[in-house]
């Protein structure tokens, strides 16, 4: 079957040399999008649907699945909240977690927490963000209950999800908001992203997410500057980062000016980089964190371990 498909692909790719100049963009459009049509396929074959379902808000979507570590002790348990992506406007907590990732943290010893936020267009990124701080508050005030220690909690997202929990991680309204401290998170994960310079990357992204970063991020400067987690690494930011990137030009661009950033104000901060290219990597880097195999697991692992070690 991945053969026929790729078999079709160089098909479509022959077409496009063959044909005018405006209909080859379109036909490009066309491809990308069933690529990422094939991509979300992915997602939907690794759900989790088994994490225990809480509600950190009233909105419908401000909810959480949980995991317990899988050999439940006395002691209480660092936590990873992971925040999904999907362009601002889609995705869900059950698709874009990874069984993976899901398996090998609580194998660890951690518990785990995906959640959901509210989406663009019926929802700001501000309040995205918003959303995350407020998940954290949450299973903060839940600790006890959970059995999870609340000094160890580090936010992990992917994509938007990593934008996301870099702007929480390093402008300081979200979390005092929220009623907690720029320490309320023990790290920060962020995991291929690329809007942490939100308007160079609507200028030098990918000409095909440019309707997603419009309708996320507007065409106000004074807003975009305000919701890129760049500009933000002034100081307070939470204690410590890890940042990972696949080979594609804006992630890794961005990745690494957010990485210098932090450095200059002293904020501890890794940055790595791994294979993979376009959206497959871009998939990869969520879907397989977990695998044993992956080289980024075993980086992630002892990150975790130097952060929240009791």
């Amino acid at each position: 079957m991945a053969n026929n498909r790729t078999t079709r692909l160089i098909a479509a790719m022959l077409m496009v040399a063959l044909i005018a100049p405006s209909a080859q963009a379109s036909l490009r459009d066309r491809i990308r999008e069933r690529t990422a049509e094939r991509m979300e396929g992915q997602i939907a074959a690794d759900q989790t649907l088994d994490g225990r379902e809480l509600a950190y808000g009233r909105d419908a979507l401000q909810t959480l699945a949980f995991w317990a570590p899988a050999a439940r002790g006395k002691a209480p348990a660092p936590l990873i909240l992971f925040v999904h992506g999907g362009g601002w406007k889609r995705g869900d907590k059950t698709n874009a977690t990874g069984k993976r990732k899901v398996a090998h943290l609580t194998a660890q010893g951690y518990a785990l927490a995906s959640i959901n936020y509210r989406l663009v267009p019926q929802a700001t990124v501000e309040q995205q963000a918003t959303d995350v701080a407020s998940a954290l508050a949450y299973v903060v005030a839940q600790a006890d209950e959970l059995n999870i220690d609340p000094r160890r909690i580090v936010l992990m997202g992917h994509s938007a999800g990593a934008h996301l929990v870099a702007l929480v991680g390093t402008d300081p309204r979200y979390l005092r908001d929220a009623g907690l401290g720029s320490d309320a998170p023990a790290g920060i994960v962020a995991l291929d992203g690329a809007a942490y310079d939100v308007a160079k990357q609507m200028k030098a992204g990918p000409r095909f997410m440019g309707e997603t970063y419009a309708q996320a991020f507007g065409t106000d400067p004074a807003r975009q500057r305000a919701l890129s987690p760049t500009y933000h690494a002034t100081a307070p930011n939470a204690p410590a980062f890890l940042i990972f990137h696949v080979d594609r030009k804006d992630g890794a661009e961005q990745s690494s000016a957010l990485a210098d950033a932090l450095r200059k104000n002293e904020t501890q901060v890794q940055l790595n980089a791994f294979e993979g290219r376009g959206l497959q990597g871009h998939m990869d880097i969520n879907r397989r964190l977990g695998d044993p195999d992956y080289p980024a697991t075993a980086v992630l692992d002892r990150w975790l371990k130097a952060r929240l070690q009791p």
